[in-house]
């Protein structure tokens, strides 16, 4: 056990060594010295190694840890990087190196893979190594060397040699310095004669103050300790009587004898300045998880029944789960994404928010009706300075930092990612007027904040000029300009305590400076705990302080301060050490924290230091946005794809009106239009406790959805809550699009837009495949598909001018076409009946055919973490799971008795979803492609099916709840138990075309056979809008045509595009931007006199 030690110690010497190195800039030593020990690789110097090209030095320092043949990671991790400095070299033209390259470096490999080095040879033949198929997507060596280092950073983490090596351990601050300040203390407690501010003049020797000669008398050491000149050491470095202490001697680490309680007793009359001098100093005093710190912590900390509170002792109330948000009680769909939200003071359920594009919106989270909306525009632009004009004429794109409302809720600012501070006066419900516009600071302004010292509205803010400056609410004056942060400024926290009025303020490099309301400078200087980019924040009392920051290297610290000391009192645990931004987090009330991390919520109690529990609420980003009302009754999170979730305690349901198995759904997206065109707004609210079980957890409530399916029979007339169903009729009253072809038109029969939004893939019933692309001009600044700007019939420059399938003796009546394409975009699998078509996107040519009919191939889905492996549902009922790179099927799945048309998976439920026209739902795992569960359609009201009907799947955003189209019925599955928990059916015989979700999963689009086109809210399938063919068909269109093929756009949740039957594609719009389908203002009286449907 003792070598065990020494060897752990000695470990922990090398890095506190590369720390040393790192802290004075000896960065090609410590480099030089993580390769020759192995101790710990740096993945940010390897990277810039690799994104540089310097492959022998990447290479070389990778030689350090392991070497080719330690295991397949390392041969992978070899091979890729002597792979693209072998394609590098044929990009460049230089034949000779690549061939030197070929034949030392490649030719290793050879042995395990003769073909790949064959084709690698092959390729010093081609005048561009673009010519080989598997390399026409090459770009150039930096984007190259991007994609290679995403690779190499999965193989290192992967690889068992790198484990333990990746991350540097949490270790204070100047910790070597610590430990020699430390050690000479030692020895001068141990002197015979210590003499008060010794002088240090060597590290190779033991310290030992000299007696001066000239004095003729001996002192006792007992009147020397108590000299008051003499140095004090700081009590918190001693938590106890200590027993043993760590010397460093020439050799190794070793023990040396125990350390008296007397000579400890001693130490406390030593000074607290460092025998080293100021220079030397540690300041740093951050407390660290799993280390023992000082008593009162530690009392705080161990004590179940009781805490220390500045020596106190308090009662710790049982923990109770209500006061924890913990229920999803809502969810707001903003048009673009969130980025700063702020409950209102007074109205806590009002919610202010601001996007990424400009935009700001007041929500009612109880109604979930977005009251009022204004995008970004300069109001006074004479007023504003030319740098600003520059810098807009050079980038017009305008993100929200910050919004925040005043103490009292009659104000809110807006702090822009350019300049601009906008700041509005709040009077009640959507009574919202223009205050003042400030051109505030040269770059982004990062942060807002709003403050009463002496009863005058102040406002203020900082940027990335790392200046503080302080406005006057009313005239716009400036009244201060706090300089002395040395980069930009993050965050600020203005408070109040003993009549005292004063501002923190934290800046990116970590530094944290209180400041008074003067221009005397930061009277407090203190580094954030990791010197981490930081927030602050006050708990509800106002009586403690806490910060949560994230630094560089993605450690993240949340502490609680000791105000009177200025450091760290308690560090809180649990925190990931790998954050890729800054944690967000909020005190809730005077009793937790919560912090948003790794994408979940982690709840602390304020007294403890441990992690008290999780909240998993599903798809958030890894570090969301988060912000609690007043009361800590309800927080707002920003989630994926647009949404914000709104979380709610007991009290924050009631405040609701909502019981705590309700979820919510709400797209509605209103802008200023008149109110009178929201259509009982309340009404799926009071609603949501019948019909919408959508809760992102697995956790669901069956007795609730066994109502939910005996009541689906009863609704199979789809008698609708809402009253009224908008009904647009003429062109005037919507935007719409033609796409044609010049030529013979032909059915389209599947349309989808491609991941990016700019393009629309067509494939029509003669097996020819169209792409439409938007360009980026001065009238589409963003590129993306829109109505406003025609888009072009895209084809390669050379090559095919068409991706067209096989259909060599197939009758095209009889065919089922299908495509699928990979996340990439690079990839499209095609079949129109014949032989599955692999086509490059970018040439457009046939990489590969296979799966020759019979059975042909009736449906396909890429696997989402696997583009190789692709689900092939057939005409023989079997689904065929396949590998498209090594040509082989995996697994056959038998269950359907007809053929399969449609397949969905689902990463979150570990699950693939199949249906038929035997009208069957199957559930398959993913793990060993076991058939887990499958259940028959319903048709309320004995409505028999046609036989062969097509029956299609797709899964809801949130993974867990998925749609069924039929031409009979819309339903809404629960992947899990295959449970039905919506269902709608025509009133007529109508039959559906094709249907999907739009991109928020906030509404289905659905065309029918008769030309209309419906659009239902997707949390209760209840029928919202109709869109008649007279509104988007136009006259030329053939007599008979009618949308049978339909996609949404991936970006935009209003947009989506329709296939008809003569070959045409309309993509449509609502009237104005921004408007939801369900509330747009239609100019005409038909559009006005809505439909109204009887109970």
């Amino acid at each position: 056990m003792g070598s065990e030690k020494r060897s752990t110690l000695n470990k922990e010497l090398l890095f506190l060594i590369l720390q040393f190195c790192n802290d004075e800039g000896y960065k090609k030593t410590a480099h030089m010295l993580e390769q020759e020990s192995g101790c710990c690789f740096d993945m940010v110097f390897f990277e810039d190694l690799v994104l540089n090209g310097k492959w022998n030095m990447v290479e070389e320092y990778l030689s350090g840890f392991t070497s080719i043949n330690d295991n397949k990671y390392s041969t992978k991790i070899y091979f890729e990087i002597r792979k693209l400095n072998f394609l590098e070299a044929l990009d460049n033209n230089d034949r000779a190196k690549a061939l030197d390259i070929l034949r030392k470096d490649l030719k290793v490999f050879a042995e395990e893979n003769e073909e790949l080095f064959r084709e690698m040879t092959q390729l010093l033949t081609l005048d561009n190594l673009r010519e080989h198929e598997l390399l026409s997507t090459y770009e150039d060596a930096e984007s190259s060397r991007k994609i290679l280092m995403s690779e190499l950073k999965k193989l290192i983490e992967l690889n068992p040699i790198f484990h333990g090596k990746l991350k540097f351990p949490v270790i204070n601050s100047q910790r070597l310095r610590r430990l020699i300040n430390q050690s000479l203390n030692w020895q001068h407690i141990q002197c015979k004669y210590p003499q008060p501010n010794p002088d240090i003049e060597t590290l190779f020797e033991d310290h030992v103050c000299q007696w001066p000669q000239n004095h003729l008398l001996m002192q006792s050491t007992d009147n020397l300790l108590q000299d008051a000149s003499l140095p004090v050491f700081p009590s918190g470095w001693f938590s106890g009587p200590s027993t043993v202490t760590h010397a460093v001697s020439g050799e190794d680490i070793c023990i040396s004898g125990p350390i008296s309680s007397d000579n400890i007793g001693d130490c406390h009359a030593m000074p607290q300045k460092s025998l080293l001098g100021a220079e030397y100093e540690v300041t740093s005093t951050v407390i660290h998880p799993g280390r023992n710190h000082s008593p009162e912590s530690s009392v705080s900390d161990e004590l179940p029944i009781t805490s220390m509170n500045n020596g106190m002792p308090e009662r710790i109330e049982p923990i109770n789960n209500t006061n924890l948000p913990k229920t999803v009680a809502k969810i707001l769909t903003e048009l673009s994404s969130p980025m700063s939200m702020d409950f209102h003071p007074e109205e806590q359920t009002f919610l202010l928010v601001g996007t990424n594009v400009g935009d700001i919106g007041l929500w009612d989270v109880n109604s979930g009706v977005k009251m009022l909306s204004r995008n970004f525009t300069v109001w006074n632009v004479g007023a504003c300075t030319m740098v600003f004009k520059a810098a807009m004429m050079k980038d017009p794109c305008m993100s929200v930092n910050r919004v925040a409302w005043s103490p009292n809720g009659s104000f809110f600012g807006v702090a822009y990612s350019k300049h601009i501070v906008q700041l509005y006066s709040y009077h009640g419900g959507t009574d919202v007027q223009q205050k003042l516009e400030i051109d505030a600071h040269v770059g982004g302004v990062n942060d807002l904040a709003f403050a009463t010292p002496s009863k005058q509205h102040l406002v203020i803010t900082g940027g990335d000029d790392k200046l503080i400056k302080v406005w006057d609410v009313i005239t716009g004056e400036q009244m201060h300009n706090l300089e002395g942060h040395e980069a930009s400024v993050y965050s600020l926290l203005p408070h109040c305590k003993d009549g005292i009025h004063f501002i923190f303020s934290t800046s990116v490099d970590g530094k944290i400076k209180a400041w008074l309301y003067d221009n005397m400078g930061a009277r407090v200087h203190m580094d954030a705990p990791g010197l981490a980019c930081t927030t602050m924040a006050y708990s509800a009392d106002n009586t403690r302080l806490f910060s949560c920051g994230t630094n560089k290297n993605g450690e993240s610290f949340l502490v609680e301060w000791n105000e009177s000391e200025g450091d760290a009192k308690r560090t809180y645990q649990g925190l990931c050490k790998n954050s890729s931004a800054v944690v967000q987090f909020s005190p809730i009330k005077e009793k937790f924290l919560a912090a948003a991390d790794d994408h979940v919520f982690k709840i602390w109690d304020m007294d403890k230091v441990e992690h008290l529990t999780t909240i998993n609420v599903g798809d958030l980003p890894a570090n969301p946005h988060i912000r609690f009302n007043k009361d800590g009754t309800l927080l707002a999170v920003i989630a994926n794809q647009n949404k914000i979730k709104i979380l709610a305690t007991a009290d924050g349901l009631q405040l609701l009106n909502a019981s705590p198995t309700v979820f919510v759904d709400f797209s509605t997206d209103v802008s200023d239009a008149p109110r009178k065109h929201v259509i009982n707004p309340s009404s799926s609210v009071a609603n949501s406790g019948e019909a919408d079980d959508c809760h992102v957890s697995t956790n669901f409530d069956k007795e609730r959805i066994k109502d939910v399916k005996n009541k689906i029979i009863d609704k199979s007339n789809n008698n609708s809550d809402v009253s009224k169903i908008i009904q647009i009729s003429m062109p005037s009253q919507c935007k719409s699009l033609l796409l044609s072809v010049y030529g013979e038109a032909d059915k389209i029969s599947r349309l989808i837009y491609t991941n990016a939004g700019n393009a629309i893939l067509a494939l029509a019933s003669n097996a020819t495949h169209l792409l439409w692309k938007w360009p980026r001009n001065d009238l589409n600044l963003s590129g993306k598909a829109t109505t406003d700007v025609p888009p072009q019939l895209w084809q390669p420059k050379s090559g095919p001018q068409r991706m067209i399938n096989d259909i060599t003796g197939i009758t095209p009546e009889e065919a089922v076409p299908f495509f699928a394409l990979s996340k990439n975009e690079s990839y499209l699998l095609s079949t129109s009946g014949g032989r599955i078509s692999l086509f490059n996107m970018l040439t457009f040519k046939i990489m590969m055919n296979f799966m020759p009919p019979p059975p042909a191939a009736t449906s396909l889905a890429f696997h989402p973490q696997d583009n190789n492996i692709v689900a092939v549902g057939m005409t023989d009922s079997t689904i065929l799971i396949y590998n498209v790179r090594v040509d082989k099927v995996k697994s056959k799945l038998k269950g359907h008795s007809g053929r399969v048309t449609g397949l969905a998976f689902s990463t979150s439920m570990n699950l693939l979803v199949s249906s038929g026209a035997d009208a069957q739902i199957f559930t398959w795992n993913l793990d060993g492609w076991g058939n887990c569960k499958s259940k028959l359609l319903q048709f309320p009201n004995e409505r028999i099916p046609v036989m062969g009907s097509n029956t299609m799947v797709q899964f809801h955003q949130d993974q867990v709840h998925f749609i069924v189209v039929h031409e009979t019925q819309l339903s809404i599955y629960e992947a899990k138990e295959l449970e039905c928990v919506h269902q709608w059916v025509p009133e007529d015989s109508t039959r559906i075309s094709q249907a999907t979700f739009s991109c928020d999963s906030q509404m289905v689009y659905a065309c029918f056979v008769d030309g209309k086109v419906a659009i239902f809210g997707a949390s209760d399938l209840e029928l919202k809008c109709q869109i008649l063919p007279t509104s988007y068909i136009p006259p030329s269109a053939r007599s008979n045509a009618y949308p049978h093929a339909i996609a949404a756009h991936p970006q935009k949740p209003t947009q989506f595009a329709v296939g008809l039957t003569d070959g045409a594609i309309i993509v449509l719009e609502p009237h104005k931007p921004g408007v939801s389908w369900y509330l747009a203002e239609y100019e005409s009286v038909t559009a006005r006199s809505c439909l109204v449907q009887d109970d």
